[in-house]
């Protein structure tokens, strides 16, 4: 917990970036400005309309009938067209209302409760129901579900809150989630007594969690991807790294060297490697093999050759190889993308028996993969692919895994996070080491070399040249780095990374 927990206003506005085109939000909104999201900086708290949920949830039941009637008359119709009619009797229903309500209280309502009841309908509809005001702020970077009625956001910077229920009931909220999980084109996934368990990516890229029947009440975690399109310099910009890191990193991508990102849970591994990723060619052909689409490399505008492969789960039926029917695992998609004419492989997260694929794959194809490992502390990452070695199928040695890892890969870039939120401070999150592997040395484990390190010395946690180069400089210098950059024990830092507490040694 951090610190004493904020009680905010019941409903949080919806903020900059909603998906509807500006004529269909000028629909939801009535024809009017009034509410209009895109009129009010991000991080501005503005006080708004609560709409009736009862009051959406009836009207909502009502034009989701004239939707099923529109498409039996329609089956072709396309999306806009069908949203586009919906909204026109969203309107024409919260008219009514407010006619009606005008009429019992004796004054009419005002234009942003009206506006505020189009929006729950349409999310209610369209999108997350009373969840999506959550989605929409940017500043959420976590949002915990503890049953329907016990919702709390984490915002980037730390703070923790309570908002709004999102459902009435625990069924509810379950058939919210199982709906979520249709409209995210996840239709083999569901949660209920049979399937506890429910992981998937929203349409937004968010990443859901949730498990039910084992405990008082049903439990979900949305992971929000505040960094999702950010480049190099949008890493340094963020205070991720400097630009002598940016220089070295761009240069280990351009000279296909094998790296593998670490760092302990929502320290910025991912968002890191979609940084990384645009230092590709546009049309290098790679392919991303993830659990949940979390890179977005096929589809945000710059990859053309990115080939997106997720894993799928199976139906619940055991089949007689003790797998349940139709599972897809990483695994099972790691051998048949060796095949696919790639120049790269990029594999989301490795956290089980894939890791042995992945290292074959780093040892035997051509080089510049890239994959995330979770690791607390960047001498440990060895013996935590050890450890996933030893859980694959046949319980492989470590010895085996030292001998891959030393093989295969080049780099460990090690992503740290420094949370002084409970002491009044702030989340840092930024790049701490980078370690390279130089083959086998005693004892069969990896030699190494820090190429950047904390300098403590001066203050600085943050990855600084050690004055070490690599070993491999001569293929860096070849696609243009500069080796003088690895000189300055400072970086390009500043000044040292402003922390509450110092470290003493």
């Amino acid at each position: 917990m951090r610190g004493k927990p904020v009680h905010a206003d019941p409903v949080v506005r919806p903020q900059p970036g909603h998906p509807l085109s500006a004529r269909l939000q000028a629909q939801v909104n009535g024809g009017t400005n009034a509410g209009t999201a895109t009129s009010i900086p991000a991080g501005t708290h503005v006080p708004q309309a609560v709409a009736d949920h009862k009051v959406a949830q009836a009207i909502k039941a009502q034009v989701a009938k004239q939707r099923e009637e529109l498409l039996k008359l329609d089956p072709t119709l396309d999306r806009a067209s069908e949203e586009q009619r919906c909204l026109g009797w969203i309107n024409e229903a919260v008219a009514l209302w407010s006619n009606a309500a005008a009429a019992e209280r004796g004054v009419s309502p005002t234009a942003a409760e009206d506006d505020a009841l189009r929006r729950l309908v349409y999310d209610l509809l369209f999108r997350a129901g009373r969840l999506q005001p959550y989605l929409d702020d940017p500043r959420v970077e976590d949002i915990f579900i503890n049953g329907p009625d016990d919702v709390w956001l984490d915002y980037g910077d730390g703070e923790r809150r309570k908002v709004a229920p999102v459902a009435d009931s625990e069924e509810e909220l379950l058939e919210l989630l199982r709906e979520l999980a249709r409209d995210s084109g996840h239709g083999e996934r569901t949660i209920s007594t049979a399937s506890p368990l429910l992981a998937l990516s929203l349409k937004d890229g968010s990443r859901l969690q949730a498990i039910t029947d084992v405990g008082p009440t049903t439990y979900a975690v949305i992971r929000r991807h505040r960094v999702q399109s950010a480049d190099l310099e949008g890493m340094v910009a963020l205070g991720t790294i400097d630009p002598v890191l940016a220089e070295f990193l761009r240069a280990c991508i351009r000279a296909e060297k094998n790296v593998i990102i670490a760092g302990k849970q929502k320290a910025g591994k991912t968002s890191l490697m979609r940084a990384m990723l645009k230092e590709l060619d546009a049309d290098e052909r790679f392919a991303t093999i993830q659990t949940e689409d979390e890179l977005f490399a096929h589809n945000n505008g710059y990859h053309r050759q990115a080939i997106s492969l997720v894993a799928r789960e199976g139906n619940g039926e055991v089949g007689a190889n003790g797998r349940s029917a139709g599972e897809v695992t990483l695994l099972d998609l790691l051998h048949p993308a060796l095949r696919m004419s790639l120049e790269r492989m990029v594999v989301g997260e490795v956290r089980g028996p894939e890791v042995v694929a992945m290292m074959q794959a780093l040892t035997n194809g051509a080089g510049g993969n890239l994959c995330t490992i979770h690791a607390r502390r960047p001498d440990i990452v060895f013996d935590r692919i050890a450890e996933l070695y030893a859980l694959a199928q046949g319980n492989l040695s470590e010895q085996l895994a030292y001998r891959q890892i030393a093989n295969g890969l080049d780099f460990i870039v090690f992503v740290s996070m420094i949370d002084e939120t409970k002491i009044g401070g702030r989340r840092h999150r930024f790049v701490s080491h980078i370690v390279e592997i130089t083959g086998v040395g005693e004892s069969g484990r990896p030699a190494t070399n820090d190429i950047f390190a904390p300098n403590r010395a001066a203050g600085e946690e943050r990855g600084v040249p050690t004055g070490t180069h690599p070993e491999c400089i001569d293929d860096l210098r070849r696609v243009g780095f500069n080796s003088e950059l690895l000189q300055n024990p400072y970086g390009a830092w500043a000044q040292p990374l402003p922390l509450k507490v110092v470290s003493s040694t």
